[in-house]
């Protein structure tokens, strides 16, 4: 006699969850989850938004002119950084206190970047700490963002942390010497790094913390915005850097091809083509607009990575096309993080990938090396 059919229970049955597909519907699920304040401050730009704006736009002036006929059935997306070789050309951006996105923050987001086998930069003002963020996934890549502190010592001893903890190169962000007018949060009246939600890595730093009289948390935090008002930052800082790290330097807020020079006279190792994707500067240049130019300065003597404005594999692709070694992927993985942790940013750089494999092989190409023979008009209406 046969056993009667087990039922398991409706509660039970596990369903697919259903992901966003585009970046707009990411955002939309990331604005239903986040608060008003952590998702004002995430998704604004400075000022009236100009640069922000333009980012994004910059991309659809930009036409890809394909060609046929070519054998694309050996697809390779690989790229090799300092010494490793990645097998897609994406990095996640640093992005400071991520847990205004999820509890878990940059412990799930360098999670994610490990099993996709990709760098993750994390951001000094992070709300988990280098040596945290380093164990919570020993055999991932991750690179070191750093705001130069007024406090030098404080520079010298987190670059020391991170070379310590196995992160693999240093990217001073150049662009932030104070923090951009944001108008969207003025009318929140929100500052997360005010609230101390970007302190882990200062309380955490003897350098930091022997510099204090007092070592309550608001003592803490004053201190730590002080720090940041780093207006006297110079190229000298970069050469001191240089002197007190083995680690590969790199420069990112990089806009002007005469900057791009001057960074190679002092030693950089790789530029971020950037505008902190509209957050500091309002009416500045597009990033995609300003990479040719550096590129061109550059002359492949250092790896040229680009950030700011990518939605999707088709802007991947025009940034390559331009001049760019690897890019650098924000706002679509932090919306990836708010609506479904470590599992949504995996998917939001399975869709890129996807679709920048997809759009190469259409554009004729198999693999990366061969993107100088791909030709880019500025509109497209434009001439070849």
């Amino acid at each position: 006699m046969s056993q009667p059919e087990q039922l398991i229970p409706a509660e039970e049955v596990s369903k697919e969850v259903e992901f966003p597909l585009s970046f707009d519907e990411w955002e939309q699920k990331a604005a239903s989850l986040m608060q008003a304040g952590g998702y004002g401050y995430a998704s604004s730009g400075a000022g009236k938004g100009e640069t922000a704006k333009r980012n994004e736009e910059a991309f659809g002036k930009w036409a890809i002119v394909p060609r046929m006929l070519s054998d694309v059935s050996n697809a390779d997306m690989s790229v090799s950084l300092f010494g490793r070789t990645y097998k897609r050309p994406f990095l996640l951006a640093p992005i400071g206190m991520q847990k205004l996105a999820h509890p878990e923050g940059e412990l799930a987001s360098v999670r994610a970047a490990a099993a996709l086998g990709i760098p993750f930069v994390l951001s000094t003002v992070a709300s988990h700490s280098i040596e945290q963020v380093a164990a919570a996934a020993p055999t991932g890549s991750k690179w070191f963002q750093l705001y130069w502190s007024n406090n030098e010592d404080v520079s010298f001893s987190m670059a020391e942390r991170a070379e310590n903890a196995g992160y693999e190169a240093i990217v001073v962000t150049v662009d932030t010497i104070r923090t951009g007018f944001r108008e969207t949060d003025i009318r929140n009246q929100f500052s997360p790094l005010a609230k101390g939600l970007g302190k882990a890595n200062y309380e955490s730093d003897p350098a930091f913390m022997n510099a204090l009289k007092s070592h309550d948390e608001e003592a803490i935090v004053t201190s730590m915005l002080e720090n940041m008002q780093t207006l006297s930052l110079h190229w000298n800082h970069i050469a001191k850097l240089k002197e007190r790290t083995n680690l590969p330097v790199l420069l990112k807020g990089i806009l002007h091809p005469e900057d791009a020079k001057r960074a190679l006279e002092y030693g950089v190792d790789g530029l971020v083509v950037s505008n902190h994707g509209g957050r500091q500067l309002d009416g500045t240049i597009a990033s995609i607009d300003a990479l040719p130019a550096i590129a061109e300065a550059v002359q492949k003597r250092v790896p040229v990575l680009f950030d700011s404005g990518i939605r999707r594999g088709t802007d991947v692709i025009k940034a390559l096309a331009l001049g760019a070694d690897a890019v650098l992927i924000g706002r679509p993985f932090l919306y990836g993080l708010a609506a479904h942790g470590q599992q949504g940013i995996e998917k939001v750089i399975e869709n890129f990938t996807r679709e920048t494999e997809i759009s190469l092989s259409l554009c004729g190409i198999a693999n990366l090396s061969q993107l100088g023979m791909l030709k880019m008009v500025r509109d497209s209406f434009g001439q070849f």
